[in-house]
């Protein structure tokens, strides 16, 4: 039974290198919506680990676990050859002043954390000093994620007849979120010029559903950041196959990790959902 099966194989045009990979990265979600056990991760990573690129603690689920459990988690991951990066949990910091803030990712640092996001949608920040945050996490040693939604506080949209990087006079806050898809990119774009290395985009109004996928902006975003700047939350299979289907198997994409025998398969040639097709017959039995 197992001849009917082949190993996975990219044609050479099809860019699909060995880890680390700068392109086509799959980042998984770790310990959040359920506990994810030691063991759990370590099956997940024996048998599929060449095909995750990352692992994240979403949703700032680290702070609620012991640091001895946080830096088992991350040595397995390093083990084989995975990232690990923190959830939006850094805006919870900041109330406490920037000396938290610069605390924390020093503790990231000794943890053994390589990439802390920032939630740029919750902090609430002038943009000069969401930048500042930036150069903070770099000088700290590790890599800066900032992530972006495409629904901003009518407060924080500027005029758009102020010129590009002007001082914006502080509003009163509003009730009101606008979309506005243009400063998202225009934040994005000066978070990477003082040295972000991925910007992450909720996937809330842009690519929650399949069905209702913001293509425009998607588009919008990726033309102007560039598919390998840029990483897109996919809540579920459907989501995942209409970006691999739109720009191939180079889209780095954000997914749970039960998705990820799925999206490997979409990002090799003609081989659909076969999960032998990746894995190989040695798993057959």
């Amino acid at each position: 039974m197992a001849a009917y099966y082949l190993r996975k194989t990219f044609a050479e045009d099809e860019d699909r290198p060995d880890k680390p990979r700068r392109s086509g990265v799959t980042e998984i979600r770790g310990p959040h919506f359920s506990v994810l056990s030691e063991n759990s991760l370590q099956d997940v990573f024996e048998t599929m680990g060449q095909f995750v690129d990352g692992l994240k603690f979403a949703g700032g689920s680290h702070s609620l676990m012991p640091k001895s459990y946080i830096k088992r988690v991350i040595d397995i991951a390093h083990q084989h050859d995975v990232y690990v990066t923190t959830g939006d949990w850094a805006e919870h910091l900041l109330r406490k002043g920037p000396q938290s803030f610069i605390d924390y990712v020093n503790e990231c640092k000794q943890l053994g954390f390589d990439s802390v996001e920032l939630n740029a949608g919750s902090l609430e920040l002038p943009e000069e000093t969401l930048l500042r945050y930036v150069r903070l996490i770099k000088s700290g040693g590790l890599k800066a994620k900032p992530m972006f939604s495409v629904k901003f506080n009518k407060s924080d949209i500027p005029g758009r007849d102020r010129a590009f990087g002007a001082y914006v006079v502080p509003q009163p806050r509003s009730s009101e979120f606008v979309e506005d898809v243009d400063l998202l990119i225009r934040r994005a774009e000066r978070c990477l010029e003082n040295g972000a290395d991925m910007i992450m985009v909720d996937a809330d109004d842009v690519c929650r559903y399949a069905e209702s996928v913001r293509a425009d902006i998607i588009a919008k975003i990726a033309g102007r950041l560039g598919l390998e700047k840029t990483m897109f939350e996919a809540s579920n299979p459907r989501t995942s196959e209409w970006f691999v289907k739109q720009y191939g198997p180079k889209v780095n994409l954000f997914v749970d990790q039960s998705q990820v025998m799925d999206l490997e398969c979409l990002r090799g040639r003609n081989l659909g959902k076969n999960h032998m097709s990746v894995l190989g017959p040695k798993f057959l039995f």
